[in-house]
């Protein structure tokens, strides 16, 4: 899953929220300094990538798209599922989504000192531009995924997944709806045995 959803997954807990985002930007066990909830939080992103990766539903998405962008695939449908999410946002949430994110990018700002220095980088753009309220537009995606293309310096061609999201946009829509559930009973479950 991409931002949104590991944000969402954290079930409101601003420490939690904080680990669950930042947890790509650190590698093994470089997290024991952070808070224990922070800490957690991590824990709590790995859980929920492994579930992903592991659950037949991705893998009839990802499958979709391998042929045209290999290893990549994944990456691809993290994106396409923080769609579907942001989309029908008001199905999760009785919260806006730009309520949501404003809430979010202030949590950031008020604990900048624990975020590791990719985040720091990363931020600006991110809250500038922003990111994941504009994952519920296609035009967002588009960009997202030209920016995602451009960082494998054109080797992804991630930038033509747009097409294949329009293409097969029910096929993508129907299986996020059907496999998130599922991811937000066990992150549930996994949260409250944090």
């Amino acid at each position: 899953m991409n931002f949104l959803a590991h944000i969402y997954l954290s079930f409101g807990d601003d420490e939690i929220t904080i680990g669950n985002f930042i947890a790509d930007s650190i590698r093994g066990n470089k997290y024991k300094h952070l808070p224990e909830r922070v800490q957690k939080g991590i824990v709590l992103h790995r859980a929920i990538d492994s579930f992903t990766d592991a659950h037949p539903i991705v893998r009839k998405s990802t499958k979709r798209l391998h042929k045209n962008y290999s290893h990549y695939s994944g990456i691809i449908v993290d994106i396409f599922y923080d769609h579907f999410l942001a989309k029908n946002w008001n199905r999760y949430s009785d919260t806006s989504l730009g309520a949501f994110v404003d809430d979010f990018y202030d949590l950031l700002e008020d604990n900048y000192e624990i975020l590791p220095v990719g985040v720091h980088r990363m931020m600006p753009y991110m809250i500038a531009d922003n990111w994941i309220f504009n994952y519920s537009k296609m035009d967002g995606i588009g960009r997202v995924l030209n920016g995602m293309n451009r960082r494998t310096k054109n080797k992804s061609k991630m930038n033509f997944a747009i097409l294949d999201l329009e293409a097969h946009y029910g096929d993508f829509e129907k299986e996020f709806t059907s496999f998130f559930e599922e991811l937000t009973t066990f992150s549930h479950q996994k949260f409250i045995s944090l």
